[in-house]
């Protein structure tokens, strides 16, 4: 054998064991990147099933309380449900927008963070507009499902959900459903709504992907103050996409009566 022959025999050898050394380190890192997304849903998983536990009812007497949520974390100010999905979850309040980013209630680091209240908005909930934030996940994990409602047929059959706090609770009608960038002042600036919403009625009207214009009309029509909660999560269909729901905030009385912001 040719000395150029033996030399492209070991070069072809070398190439064979690279790409088969690629193809190895490649597979090497799709397992672990599976292991842990894995670890990052079981970690959501854990955290959700101690805490629903602990969801607090106004109108069970021997009921979990807001006491031993805030033992866990003082920093809990409500828990939203929201009919229809999975969200089922607690709402934190930190010192700003990056606090519950990435983590849990319980103060660990958690890639999934928690559902959070924007940092600017009153967390005794009785201004006129509230915004919640939430990492959207698959399978339906934090505010994965408010995908669901981009779903036209979803969105008109699923329109109730829940906001309990401390000392009251509302019930929540979903009424709109957007789809808007990160930079939508209508949405992501809270203040500019404390002094009247019909603005952001006007916002919703001419840009929501669905809009259920009975109840923005009734809201418009309202002699008593109206609040608004926006749920806001990550979308896919453009680079700062997101994912914006709409409800209109109807306070709870225990027998079933709604009374006021109506």
């Amino acid at each position: 054998m040719r000395a150029s022959e033996r030399v492209l025999k070991v070069l072809n050898t070398l190439v064979s064991a690279a790409a088969a050394l690629f193809l190895l380190c490649v597979g090497a890192y799709c397992v672990y990147a599976l292991w842990d997304d894995g670890q990052v849903y079981a970690a959501v998983d854990s955290v959700q099933e101690g805490l629903l536990q602990m969801k607090p009812s106004l109108e069970e007497e021997n009921g979990p309380t807001f006491e031993e949520l805030r033992a866990v974390n003082p920093d809990v100010c409500g828990w939203l449900t929201l009919d229809g999905t999975q969200i089922d979850y607690p709402v934190l309040q930190g010192e700003n927008n990056l606090t519950y980013i990435n983590t849990d209630v319980y103060g660990e680091f958690a890639l999934a963070g928690s559902i959070f209240l924007d940092s600017g908005c009153d967390r005794t909930f009785q201004d006129p507009y509230f915004l919640i934030y939430g990492h959207h996940m698959d399978n339906s994990r934090m505010f994965g499902d408010l995908d669901l409602y981009k779903d036209q047929s979803f969105f008109e059959g699923n329109s109730s959900g829940s906001l309990i706090l401390p000392d009251r609770s509302y019930d929540l009608e979903i009424f709109a459903c957007l789809l808007v960038p990160s930079s939508e002042d209508a949405v992501f600036d809270t203040q500019q709504w404390q002094a009247g919403i019909h603005g952001l009625l006007d916002f919703i009207s001419s840009s929501a992907m669905y809009v259920r214009q009975d109840v923005v009309d009734e809201m418009r029509a309202a002699k008593e103050a109206v609040q608004i909660l926006a749920m806001s999560t990550c979308a896919s269909e453009y680079t700062d996409a997101r994912t914006i729901i709409m409800a209109k905030m109807k306070l709870h009385s225990p027998e079933g009566k709604q009374e006021g912001n109506s």
